[in-house]
């Protein structure tokens, strides 16, 4: 028998040194945002061997909320160093130590941003994450969240966090050392152990594991349902055996969902034809049911569309409703504020009346200020007769469905101009403004090359040559099916045909279904190897001048800003060249 080595015992948490730490930034994107305080403590076995702790010079203004919630001001920092020389320091006081932060993935990751602005290698120290091991060791009865603040109440910390970085890190040490204590009773005393601990199954996902009996492995969609019935969090999967399997095992780390799986009592299953129709009726159950956990495609109607009014003068104007109205729309957009964007663009190109009011062809009404600046013709008070709008109507609506290149050449030289008098804050906003239209545009134009089509069934090859099929209306899958290896296709096709589901197409560009159901569509049918069978009542194709072609240059203008570290950065004076 070969005796162990003291190495084979891990390392004593009472030897291990730790560097508590807590940052204070501007906000949450460590792209966008920067840090404004660093607040560091160093202990081994309870004692105390040093601190640190400074304000830092964002590089930025500090968002008044921000400074609310914090106390630390433009002011406070006008005269603190940059992250440049504070790193540095940083990175010395945590050589050879353990990190401890809560919700360490936040803190980590603008440390590691900081590192790979200024040419340092990230950190490859061992982390401990308190808001992990809480999750994991307490319970609901004693503690009803996971909070530093109400962590540092529960185990009676003599610090109380206050949105500062030091103080915060003070508090954390002493949630660290409870945490400790709870796990020491588990039979946790080194430090290999203590970072295991947090990667085991919790007890409740230990215990609930039989809600993963029964389930087949075939594809389809699943549905953790609490006491009550209610979904939880709906999910797809190719095999929902091993899917819904995972969520029980030492993989499934996410804080929200080992959370849900305290709360489901049961696994509700869909098995599905094939992977496609998982994945569409999974977003379908999703903007239905709105589950609390799942956080992507729960509310589809909330999207907004551009629409060029269907009146004698007609204008742009932000809509959430699609009507069988004769306006032609643009969208669908995320926000009202990029669809503004998108309008802004437009309206950059075309002089089309940006009041609300709706004009009569006899009534006149006095010009406002556009008319002036040369943005608007004014049909209000008759200098621009309807047919002499109707020529900048027809130019929008090919704007909007067909040529994209108007508006990208008025905003982009727009752009120039304002480069060329380095004005480039200015020049960073149109750039947003164009992206916001081209991209909707880009969206729309490829959503409506297949939400038109009346019919399309089309195949791609699974498993030992078996085919998924799949029947296309207006853009909405309405049948799916699988062929299997060497039978004729003929009889399986029509037989999914005949009990496809019935479509009546709506108006717009997504008149069957949700845009995100349709580019799932549109994926798949970009994927290797399908084959379209039959397309019935129209040509799948998209406009040779569409903005498909002007959306590279986008984002590679976007690329290209990141790369340089700033939101604007022209090269050569050609913004998007």
């Amino acid at each position: 028998m070969e005796q162990g080595t003291l190495d084979d015992l891990g390392t004593p948490l009472a030897g291990v040194t730790f560097v508590v730490f807590d940052l204070e930034t501007t906000g949450t994107s460590t792209t966008e945002h920067g840090i404004t305080e660093i607040g560091a403590v160093k202990v081994r076995a309870g004692e105390l061997l040093g601190e640190f702790a400074t304000l830092v010079d964002p590089g930025g203004p500090i968002p008044p909320f921000i400074s609310v919630l914090t106390g630390i001001t433009d002011a406070m920092v006008v005269a603190a160093p940059k992250m440049t020389e504070v790193l540095p320091s940083f990175l010395e006081f945590i050589r050879g130590c353990t990190l401890v932060a809560h919700n360490a993935p936040f803190d980590l990751g603008f440390i590691k941003a900081a590192c790979a602005a200024q040419g340092y290698p990230p950190p490859v120290n061992p982390v401990v994450d308190t808001a992990d091991l809480a999750r994991r060791v307490l319970n609901r009865d004693e503690t009803p969240n996971c909070k530093l603040a109400t962590l540092a109440r529960f185990f009676r910390s003599g610090t109380e966090p206050c949105h500062r970085a030091l103080a915060d890190a003070r508090a954390t040490v002493d949630v660290l050392h409870g945490l400790i204590g709870r796990v020491g009773s588990l039979g946790v005393h080194t430090l290999e152990e203590l970072r295991g601990f947090v990667r085991m199954p919790t007890p409740e996902q230990q215990r609930k594991r039989h809600l993963s009996e029964g389930v087949p492995a075939r594809p389809g969609v699943y549905v953790f349902e609490d006491v009550r019935g209610e979904a939880l969090y709906v999910g797809k999967s190719s095999n929902l055996r091993n899917r819904v399997r995972s969520y029980f095992t030492a993989s499934e780390t996410r804080p929200r969902v080992r959370e849900m799986i305290g709360i489901a009592e049961r696994v509700r299953h869909i098995v599905c034809a094939t992977a496609l129709e998982a994945e569409i009726r999974e977003l379908r159950m999703i903007g239905a049911t709105k589950p609390r956990y799942n956080r992507r495609s729960r509310f589809p109607e909330r999207v907004v569309w551009l629409k060029l009014t269907d009146e004698p003068f007609p204008r742009l104007s932000i809509v959430r409703e699609l009507k069988d109205d004769g306006a032609t729309y643009l969208g669908p957009f995320g926000s009202s504020r990029a669809a503004d964007d998108a309008r802004t663009a437009m309206h950059e190109a075309l002089p089309l009346r940006q009041c609300s009011e709706r004009l009569s062809l006899t009534v006149r009404r006095t010009a406002c200020t556009l008319a002036e600046l040369g943005k608007c013709g004014a049909p209000c008070d008759g200098r621009e007769t309807q047919a002499g709008y109707a020529a900048h109507v027809t130019r929008a609506r090919q704007a909007m469905e067909e040529d994209a290149g108007l508006i990208f050449s008025a905003v982009s030289a727009r752009m120039d101009r304002l480069s060329a008098e380095q004005r480039y804050e200015e020049a960073a906003v149109d750039r947003d403004r164009l992206a916001a239209y081209v991209r909707a545009a880009a969206r729309m134009q490829r959503l409506s090359s297949l939400t038109r089509i009346p019919q399309m069934v089309a195949a791609s090859p699974v498993g030992d040559g078996d085919w998924d099929i799949h029947v296309i209306r207006y853009g909405r899958l309405t049948a799916a099916g699988v062929m299997p290896r060497g039978a004729h296709p003929v009889p399986y096709v029509e037989a999914l045909v005949a009990t496809a589901e019935t479509v009546v197409p709506g108006p717009g560009p997504t008149p069957a279904a949700s845009a995100e159901e349709t580019e799932t569509i549109l994926r798949w049918l970009d994927s290797p190897g399908v084959r379209l069978v039959r397309v019935e009542g129209g040509i799948w194709s998209q406009p040779a001048y569409g903005a498909g072609r002007l959306k590279a240059r986008i984002d590679r203008a976007y690329e290209r800003a990141q790369q340089d570290g700033r939101s604007y950065q022209p090269r050569e004076g050609r913004p998007l060249r």
